[in-house]
């Protein structure tokens, strides 16, 4: 699914895909794209952010939260604030207009690939006192009532859980979730901690630890 309200951009990148293989439906506006998503359910989306009826961040945020699809975010902007916010709400990857195709179709497989190849480990749901975390549906509750979380706040929770009773530098977390190394400036991870907590009534910090100069440190007889 494209969302992008220039016309003559989107008709030129739904050809250009088309040529590889991708079937591309494109939506021209924002208010519109949540529900065209769920009428249709694509494998992929690529999402302008000055659209016409909601912004694209807002579009993002609303994806996000009811499906873990790879979101790409393709813009004018270029601000880095724009980049880092994008992918906060939970986009996978964020590219600069103008882009040259090829770029855009090797950026498209990689995403694809990343789902194809991704390993699923659902053998078992991680259980902690009234915690529970369903790796096979992505689904977590707390006291028996299902909590909404967005794709990386889900990713964050997995990787702090399945370390649970270890504890993890804010740069082994970013390793795991995204691929990168801690620059000592993202403070993404802490602001994700900030958001768990308050959803899991964890005011005191006492099933998120922080551990100060280490990082942070899951712990497993806090959840009862």
């Amino acid at each position: 699914m494209l969302v992008e309200d220039d016309a003559k951009l989107a008709n030129l990148v739904a050809e250009y895909l088309g040529e590889y293989e991708f079937t591309v439906d494109v939506v021209s506006r924002g208010d519109t794209a949540l529900s065209h998503f769920q009428q249709t359910l694509p494998d992929l989306v690529v999402l302008d952010l000055m659209l016409p009826g909601l912004d694209g961040m807002v579009v993002c945020r609303q994806l996000r939260a009811v499906s873990t699809v790879p979101i790409l975010i393709l813009t004018a902007r270029e601000d880095a604030f724009d980049e880092v916010s994008g992918l906060e709400q939970g986009a996978d990857d964020y590219v600069n207009k103008p882009v040259q195709p090829r770029i855009l179709l090797a950026r498209l497989r990689a995403l694809l690939r990343r789902i194809k190849d991704a390993p699923v480990d659902d053998s078992e749901d991680l259980v902690f006192g009234a915690f529970r975390l369903c790796r096979r549906d992505r689904s977590v509750s707390w006291r028996e009532q299902d909590v909404l979380l967005n794709s990386a706040e889900y990713k964050l929770l997995l990787v702090l859980a399945e370390a649970a009773g270890k504890v993890l530098s804010r740069n082994d977390i970013l390793i795991q979730m995204r691929g990168i190394e801690f620059d000592g400036l993202d403070r993404s991870i802490d602001n994700k901690i900030s958001r768990l907590r308050r959803k899991f009534d964890d005011t005191h910090a006492d099933k998120i630890k922080t551990v100060w100069g280490e990082g942070y440190l899951f712990s497993p007889s806090a959840w009862d």
